[in-house]
């Protein structure tokens, strides 16, 4: 596998040796005759998933007389269709950081470079067990993405319409013979479950597959009076880079257009605040820390609080874990020089460390 590298099988082989050599660790990818791994530490972009539904309203044949033969009212008589926005949810992804690329520099009886990646150069862990189904993961996802779900249709009305309506010359007849077929519906449903049905199922299978039929009718039938309304759900990712921010902009909604970018004024804005808990303290950098370090880098992220707010609703209120407000700490390099095993595990969302222990040889 491409993400555990050849040097596995170099460094599985050190391990069990006196060890005096020193496990190195630069910044950048290493050329010539150095041999290692190079890996890097993600950032934080949040993901923020909407989940919309497009609903597209079809008026029915015989809608000004929905109220006289059914009394069910006045319903629209014009075509219509329209978006909702259901809910956003909201979490992070790590990508790889250009800026924390480092070297592992492969030396004599040291165990760091026994590393494993995902596809994108993260680091995921070391020292532990080859994982095919983590080594194939992504960590990145497209910039946006969608799933659509749709409403079950209606049944065509036509398909339960008897020659007798079919042949009368006006809508108002029809629609008044209609509407006889569906209270006849209505009373078959209602014998059948008080058990007076002429011809009663022999058992509650039947039953029940019987009132379903009757169902589908009825509800075909009336749609000629009410109309049809037929819904698409989808879900679409956006993502952001987080940086400190107070009422911006993150996309905008509108009820005719759906989703639209935030710079689109046709919708309502959709805005989101990023405040810096600063729960980590960020020490200073030198250039000389940059250039030599003093053992595996890691993640320590900080913490914010996101909220997003659409018209006045709060659709998000919580704290995420975020790299850029947090710093950069060392895996202390002697843990890789010893006649032990140190094994690591990263969060490859945020690059923080999840567990660290020690196997002996």
């Amino acid at each position: 596998m491409k993400h555990l590298l050849p040097l596995i099988a170099l460094a599985a082989a050190a391990v069990a040796l006196p060890t005096r050599a020193q496990t190195e660790v630069l910044t950048g990818v290493m050329r010539g005759r150095d041999y290692g791994v190079t890996y890097r530490l993600p950032r934080t972009e949040i993901a923020l998933t909407v989940t919309l539904t497009h609903h597209v309203y079809t008026p029915g044949e015989f809608c000004k007389y929905a109220d006289k033969y059914l009394r069910l009212g006045r319903p629209q008589a014009e075509a219509d269709e329209w978006w909702t926005m259901d809910g956003v949810t909201t979490t992070i992804i790590g990508i790889p950081d250009p800026a924390r690329t480092y070297f592992v520099k492969l030396k004599d009886k040291t165990t760091a470079p026994l590393m494993e990646l995902t596809a994108d150069g993260i680091v995921r862990s070391i020292n532990i067990p080859y994982s095919k189904d983590a080594a194939e993961e992504a960590v990145t996802t497209p910039a946006a993405a969608t799933a659509s779900a749709a409403t079950e249709p209606t049944p065509d009305p036509h398909a339960y319409l008897t020659e007798e309506m079919l042949m009368v010359g006006s809508s108002a007849k029809m629609a008044e013979l209609v509407a006889k077929e569906i209270y006849g519906i209505r009373e078959s449903k209602s014998a059948l479950n008080r058990g007076e049905a002429d011809y009663m199922p022999t058992d509650g299978a039947q039953l029940r597959l019987m009132l379903d039929n009757l169902d589908r009718q009825e509800r075909a039938l009336t749609s000629m009076f009410m109309g049809t309304t037929t819904t698409t759900t989808t879900t679409v990712t956006l993502r952001i880079t987080p940086h400190e921010t107070t009422d911006e902009v993150a996309f905008r909604f509108s009820r005719r257009l759906g989703l639209l970018t935030a710079d689109n004024l046709a919708g309502e804005p959709v805005r989101i605040t990023i405040e810096d808990l600063h729960t980590v303290q960020l020490p200073v950098e030198t250039d000389d820390d940059r250039s030599r370090l003093d053992g595996v880098a890691y993640n320590v992220p900080g913490r914010a609080r996101v909220t997003l707010n659409y018209g006045g609703t709060s659709l998000f209120d919580g704290e995420l874990p975020v790299t850029q407000f947090g710093t950069i700490d060392y895996l202390a390099a002697v843990l890789f020089n010893k006649n032990t095993v140190t094994r690591v595990w990263f969060d490859t969302a945020t690059g923080g460390l999840i567990k660290v222990d020690r196997a002996e040889q």
